[in-house]
């Protein structure tokens, strides 16, 4: 049974209110193979408040993106109910996702690339410019607006990922491992500019990652899920005070909170 925050509970930077801003209830997702059926999620339940950072951990191949991608509307799901703000969901402006890989266009400069949600959306590109420059430089981009990717080292590319995902003002930012192929170094510093972005850009992010140092620093709360057909076995609020500075990753709090969810894995 998972455990939610409770309602005007302190989390993080806010006090959480009864009403949440994503309601997933008994979520099930199932591939055909092979004749067979491959259950990919079992039944997931679970809520995030606004502006929440939720981090969810579990073993590999236990459905963590393929979660994130029914939120976002690329794959149907097979059963269950996705609810925002109470309202049946419109994942195509709702949601800003980052991936694993930048995935920005290599013929298109890095203002361009921000953009491209806009011209999907068919808004107007010219009124969004300027939101566009505002995120560039929320992201540490200001002036290479006009480079283009293979100019850009992978942590600033990711950056530009991130700005792209914000560009449209969604209600919710999906993040899917966006780290794990940067350095340690890169990846701390990321770190710490993550948690500023979110911070000013008062979002609510849904993160994945195998890190549970890097969970435990990013997060209000810490979701596990178990070995497939996953389930939502437990969670963790995470209480230290914003912003964190890395230094808190020496602090014996700290390690129990990672040994916690290191038992809560072991168990899955």
């Amino acid at each position: 049974m998972i455990s939610q925050p409770r309602a005007g509970k302190s989390i993080g930077r806010f006090a959480l209110s009864e009403k949440t801003l994503l309601s997933i209830k008994n979520l099930k997702k199932v591939f055909p193979l092979q004749g067979e059926e491959l259950v990919a999620l079992g039944s997931v339940s679970f809520d995030v408040y606004p502006g929440e950072f939720v981090t969810i951990v579990g073993p590999s191949g236990c459905g963590k993106t393929t979660l994130l991608k029914i939120i976002a509307g690329l794959l149907p799901k097979s059963e269950g109910e996705i609810h925002v703000d109470e309202a049946m969901f419109d994942p195509t402006r709702e949601v800003g996702f980052v991936f694993q890989k930048a995935l920005l266009l290599n013929w298109r400069r890095v203002l361009d690339n921000v953009l491209l949600p806009i011209e999907i959306l068919k808004l107007d590109k010219k009124k969004y410019r300027s939101k566009a420059m505002e995120m560039l430089e929320l992201v540490g981009l200001k002036g290479f607006e006009n480079a283009y990717p293979n100019e850009l080292s992978g942590g600033m590319q990711q950056r530009v990922s991130l700005a792209r995902a914000l560009i449209h003002d969604p209600k919710l930012i999906l993040m899917d491992e966006p780290f794990g192929a940067l350095d340690a170094i890169t990846r701390e510093k990321m770190n710490l500019e993550l948690q500023r972005i979110w911070s000013e850009s008062k979002k609510t992010i849904i993160f994945i990652t195998h890190e549970i140092n890097e969970a435990v620093f990013l997060s209000d709360r810490v979701v596990v899920m178990s070995a497939r057909p996953s389930r939502m076995v437990g969670a963790v609020d995470i209480d230290f005070p914003r912003p964190r500075k890395l230094e808190v990753r020496t602090t014996p709090q700290f390690g129990e909170y990672a040994v916690k969810l290191y038992k809560m894995l072991e168990i899955t």
